[in-house]
């Protein structure tokens, strides 16, 4: 009856705490991680940053305008334009131009430069969708392993109950000299050791649940209650995919294989931009502009005789001042201290660094599929056995228990059957959430680790 009340009082404790509690499900998990993990989020401003490169290489296609204007005093000697002459005094200028420069042919230069934006996008894009597979890849083990401590703990809690029953019915065997009192002795040490393991499962689990709301970046201080997800277990086991299927679908989804690609692509284009410097460009230019000034202290006498040297500012600027120039200008690179040379040669060894690059993402990405669909398959294995052993330690459990209780069988050969029948609870626990460990591992090594994957697999 004590055992009972004082399990009675821990679940009634635990359904209070959990009602002040935060119940976390696999895919509010995911959803908060997504959210809140920092490299994720610096992935996303890059992002940001490459859209923002892409636009001003498009942008650059066009002409270059600027509006110079520039308002100013002179005391002392200068040039007048007005009377085309050098005067001594003080005067104010004005001057407004409109300037546009337009590359017509620079060894496709920009056209080169436009597609390596437009493959650092992609590329950056893949890397985010990597790095989010990261995330959730890491988040899902978490889970899991704290959905595994919990089994684990329940088990080893179970089982001393299981001890603590135990030890109550040899206490009265011995009282009435069924039994001897080394019995009660040795019963009250597996009693112990149960609950020595029962508190080792407990500290795990609070470990692991830390690691978890650490990683999430939740209050600390705030309980959290982990659902066990609805995982279809029989459709896992009938997942059968070849490591051959598993890389072409790696290959058409994996982000890093993507990126490597794009950057690839990025790095050739960057290549044949700097090796347009080398080559002529050709460009167009057009300017517009007028000037208007007023010199100071000058007599009207003067003014009288030359009305041209202080004209009214709209006829200067509007009228009198006014011009234009355009053409076309040729620019032909002779010699730069090898710097075009070299800026290309810098290129080039990127460029074909980005191929070392992409063969080796593509091998270690068959390197991990062709390791997680081994590992899954002894795991479905694995859990298969592991529901067989458990099936029969429990049936000898049950019968060594009615075989000691009769006095049948001793001691020894007692806790040999509890020790085989918790192993096997553990066994099969650990079984079962490896399986979901390997089926995890397999999403991410194909590149289909995605919110939506947890949604599929519970249907």
């Amino acid at each position: 009856m004590k055992a009972v009340f004082s399990f009675l009082l821990l679940t009634a404790v635990i359904m209070v705490r959990a009602q002040d509690s935060l119940v976390l499900t696999f895919e509010d998990a995911i959803k908060i991680a997504l959210e809140n993990n920092v490299n994720l989020n610096q992935q996303k401003n890059q992002l940001e940053f490459n859209q923002a490169q892409k636009q001003s290489s498009i942008a650059s296609m066009g002409p270059n305008v600027n509006i110079n204007s520039q308002a100013r005093q002179v005391n002392g000697n200068y040039f007048n334009q007005q009377q085309a002459k050098v005067v001594n005094g003080v005067s104010d200028n004005i001057n407004a131009s409109l300037n546009a420069n337009m590359i017509l042919f620079n060894g496709n230069g920009r056209i080169s430069t436009l597609k390596a934006a437009s493959s650092q996008l992609d590329a950056q894009s893949y890397f985010l969708k990597r790095t989010s597979e990261d995330v959730i890849n890491t988040v899902a083990n978490q889970y899991l392993q704290v959905l595994l401590d919990i089994e684990l703990f329940k088990i080893a809690q179970q089982n001393h109950e299981t001890q603590i029953r135990q030890l109550e019915q040899v206490k009265e065997q011995v009282s009435v000299g069924s039994r001897p009192a080394v019995d009660e002795l040795n019963q009250e040490a597996q009693a112990n050791s149960a609950e020595l393991r029962m508190l080792q499962a407990q500290i795990t689990l609070n470990n692991d649940k830390a690691i978890l709301t650490s990683a999430l970046l939740l209050d600390p201080f705030q309980g959290v209650v982990v659902v066990k997800p609805s995982w279809n277990m029989q459709e896992i086991l009938n997942d059968n995919r070849d490591h051959e299927a598993l890389y072409e679908i790696a290959k058409a989804n994996r982000g890093d294989i993507q990126r490597a690609i794009s950057n690839e692509k990025a790095f050739q284009y960057n290549m044949n931009a700097s090796r347009s410097n080398m080559m002529p460009t050709l460009s167009a230019f057009f300017n517009y502009g007028s000037s208007y000034n007023f010199i100071h202290d000058v007599p009207d006498s003067i003014i009288a005789k030359d009305p041209s040297i202080n004209r009214p500012f709209s006829k200067q600027f509007g009228t009198d001042n006014i011009y234009k120039s355009y053409g076309l200008q040729l620019t032909i690179p002779i010699f730069s201290g090898l710097q075009n040379k070299t800026t290309y040669v810098q290129q080039r060894t990127a460029y074909k660094n980005s191929q070392l690059t992409k063969s080796n993402v593509e091998i270690q990405a068959k390197t991990d599929v062709l390791r997680t669909h081994r590992n899954f398959q002894v795991q479905k294995k694995t859990f298969v056995v592991s529901q067989s052993q458990l099936k029969a330690a429990e049936q000898a459990y049950q019968l060594e228990t009615e075989r000691y209780n009769l006095g049948v069988t001793n001691f020894v050969d007692y806790v040999r059957a509890n020790q085989a029948f918790v192993q096997a609870q553990t066994d099969l626990a650990q079984a079962e959430y490896r399986l979901l460990f390997q089926k995890v591992l397999v999403e991410y090594a194909t590149g289909t680790l995605q919110l939506e994957w947890s949604k599929r697999t519970n249907q």
